[in-house]
């Protein structure tokens, strides 16, 4: 009941941020206007703050470690090399990059192909260290952003700004063209995991424990990296790439709920992923004038949060 009462205050005070980020500002003179618009935004926050903590959540049990995030290991910079290599290579006016609902599909099947090489070369034969799986993701995703690099020094300037606008997290230019396709799956991919929400449970103590328990632990990895790889493509096709949004939500879900059960952890997590987003914009655009994006400020925080936990584990 304790981790129940802690979920749903995370749900409260999620609304109470949705509601003021709507109506602050807003009188009878402007309703018409900005109550459509503000309701859009901020439903693709929270969807992708969703998606997010969702993604991170189910990668750091399967790889049974809470320092692992699909940013850490190149998921977004992939995204990005997609969309570079689909300019560079037929042009800006192919429908991949014109039609999004096009460009996401094609995102999502090149993602969900990359994870199951990962799975491969990751997850199946002797148990890696975290420090393997650190610099595999190091190594994949510096490959990608060069390769991005290049080929983005190569192409014309007008291509390049198409490009660029998908290079960094932006929250006051949200891609809501594909918003209907990412709710939808979005939703499917919630009642395909929900079967498989006590397996995670299982799942958290280990590969040698959830199999002795009978966990078809490789079949069920590859299953939810494959919902890893949607999830992020969510995400980073809404409003660009987060790094460290995951990581920082997703323990912060750990210290709060105290519990193993995905059920509570998952929700609370998704919660405080919209709390993080939409007050963070909130702040920014009313208090701060703009002065500043919400992206530099969490990737600030969680690159901080990042070193602090592998000084921690190093020590433990």
């Amino acid at each position: 009941m304790k981790h129940r009462r802690r979920v749903v205050l995370l749900g409260v005070f999620a609304i109470v941020l949705i509601i003021l980020f709507i109506f602050i500002g807003a009188n009878k003179n402007n309703y018409d206007y900005v109550l459509p618009r503000r309701a859009l935004k901020v439903l693709a926050i929270s969807l992708t703050a969703g998606s997010i903590a969702f993604s991170s959540m189910i990668f750091q049990t399967i790889t049974n470690n809470r320092i692992l995030t699909p940013s850490v290991l190149g998921l977004d910079s992939l995204y990005m090399f997609i969309q570079t290599f689909v300019v560079f290579i037929f042009g800006a006016n192919n429908i991949a990059i014109m039609n999004n609902n096009v460009n996401f599909l094609v995102s999502v099947a090149l993602m969900v192909l990359f994870s199951m090489i990962l799975y491969k070369l990751l997850f199946i034969g002797e148990e890696k260290s975290i420090f393997f799986l650190l610099l595999a993701g190091l190594i994949f995703g510096t490959l990608f952003q060069s390769l991005s690099s290049f080929m983005q020094m190569l192409i014309n300037p007008n291509e390049f700004l198409i490009i660029q606008d998908k290079m960094f997290a932006s929250f006051n230019s949200i891609n809501t063209d594909i918003l209907l396709i990412s709710i939808i799956g979005v939703l499917l991919v919630i009642a395909y995991v929900y079967d498989y929400v006590k397996v995670l449970d299982v799942m958290s103590l280990g590969r040698e424990q959830a199999i002795n328990l009978g966990v078809s632990y490789d079949k069920v990895v590859k299953k939810m990296l494959i919902v890893v790889a949607i999830l992020v493509s969510i995400s980073t096709a809404l409003v660009g790439p987060i790094t460290f949004l995951g990581l920082l939500v997703v323990n912060l879900t750990y210290e709060y709920i105290k519990t193993y059960k995905h059920r509570y952890l998952i929700t609370g997590s998704i919660f405080i992923g919209i709390i993080a987003l939409v007050g963070g914009q909130l702040i920014v655009e009313r208090f701060l004038n703009f002065g500043t994006t919400l992206s530099v400020i969490i990737n600030f925080i969680g690159g901080v949060y990042f070193m602090y936990l592998l000084l921690k584990e190093s020590k433990a």
